[in-house]
């Protein structure tokens, strides 16, 4: 199941879901949730998007303190999962997943999770997602007695019913990081003096904890360049694509294809390997050929995940759209051109200042927010095209001289 399918479904049946369940929530009543108390068990509810759960470490970090790692517990689909084992934050029989191939493995799969979830009488729910119906039903029906996440007062944002003891509003000039904190030092807070919530963000990079692969690990990649390339080359990492969430976000490959050849021409010590999942290597393939150097290769499909990390960990620069593996890449020395358009680096950008963010800032972008479920009627992203093969060129070549 592709992810636009998810989000109709999220829209067409979340939206009656929410209302039958507020409907109940209001006739059954509103249980007054433990306030004078930190919550003992917590549950975070963060469905889809990795590079946003490399984002929360803050506040998994926070729950963590809060109740302890054995008692925070997480709910995901199950391509998400990934990054939560990677992070090691909590341990992984308390992460939760739910299939999302097919819409049978929604259902069933949810049943199971709802059935766990009340079972383990949590205290606290913290809901990531925004204004994401399902995530709000989740939350909820969890039965954790206080549940934290964004309200759409007087319609500011999608409709979601109210299902939230601890209702905030969203606040679009935070970082997204800081925004997942919120939530959590929310349910400290009694419900009845909330939205109004005296705390300010935190002004510092939050940067999880680094990545370290596991003996064998960086031999095995290693082995995997040999086939390519050197054993141990100079590497800099191309990653074309985007996430089917936003397509928008994707630079022209015509601007990768100018960006590698002008790469291998000033620098011949340097390697330009694509990166991409396995869907992506015919068209990673295909700009490998355009490219035509011997010291151009593709890796699309050539590695799990957690090989892309060991990856990233003996490469100089990762040049990426703004999608997952720019988080992921905070997890290593690696440094980072991330390429921004139809969302705002303000918000989503990775933390670290080994990332470098390209943004070109035209008056209709970013089009996409919480607000609009992130969804966009834009057809043409001039937004991705405004940024030029110089401007990446030079950040690219920046990069270089301080790695040197």
């Amino acid at each position: 199941m592709n992810v636009r399918a998810l989000q109709l479904i999220d829209r067409w049946l979340g939206v009656p879901l929410c209302f039958v369940l507020t409907v109940v929530r209001v006739i059954f009543g509103r249980r007054p949730p433990v306030c004078f108390l930190p919550p003992r068990r917590i549950l975070f509810v963060k469905l889809a998007e990795q590079g946003s759960t490399v984002l929360a470490s803050l506040a998994l970090r926070r729950a963590v303190e809060i109740a302890g790692r054995e008692n925070v517990y997480f709910i995901t689909l199950d391509d998400n999962r990934f990054i939560l084992d990677l992070l090691g934050i909590i341990p992984e029989q308390n992460v939760i997943t739910v299939s999302f191939k097919n819409l049978s493995g929604i259902v069933l799969g949810g049943l199971s999770a709802i059935r766990r979830l009340r079972e383990l009488k949590l205290d606290a729910a913290v809901d990531m997602e925004f204004f994401s119906r399902g995530s709000a039903a989740l939350a909820f029906l969890s039965s954790a007695r206080s549940r934290a996440g964004f309200h759409p007062f007087f319609g500011a944002g999608p409709y979601r019913g109210d299902l939230m003891t601890h209702r905030l509003l969203y606040n679009s000039h935070i970082h997204t990081s800081q925004t997942f904190l919120t939530l959590v030092e929310a349910v400290l807070r009694d419900p009845a003096i909330l939205p109004a919530l005296d705390l300010p963000p935190p002004t510092a990079m939050d940067e999880p904890e680094p990545f370290v692969p596991l003996p064998g690990e960086v031999a095995e990649v290693r082995e995997i360049l040999c086939r390519e390339a050197d054993a141990n080359p100079l590497l800099i990492l191309i990653n074309p694509n985007a996430s089917d969430l936003l397509p928008l976000r994707r630079w022209p490959n015509d601007r990768y294809l100018a960006l590698a050849r002008r790469l291998v021409a000033k620098y011949p010590e340097i390697y330009v390997a694509i990166t991409g999942a396995p869907a992506e290597a015919e068209a990673a393939a295909e700009l490998v050929r355009q490219v035509a150097s011997d010291r151009c290769f593709s890796l699309a499909g050539k590695t799990t995940l957690r090989q892309l990390l060991v990856l990233y960990t003996l490469s100089e620069v990762l040049v990426t759209n703004d999608s997952g593996p720019a988080h992921f890449a905070t997890l290593t020395p690696v440094r980072v051109v991330t390429l921004f358009g139809p969302e705002t680096p303000a918000l989503f950008a990775a933390r670290t200042p080994r990332n470098t963010v390209l943004w070109a800032g035209i008056v209709c972008s970013p089009c996409v927010n919480a607000y609009n479920n992130r969804q966009s009627p834009c057809l043409n992203n001039l937004c991705m095209q405004a940024i030029t093969v110089d401007q990446v060129f030079a950040e690219v070549c920046r990069a270089l001289e301080v790695e040197s």
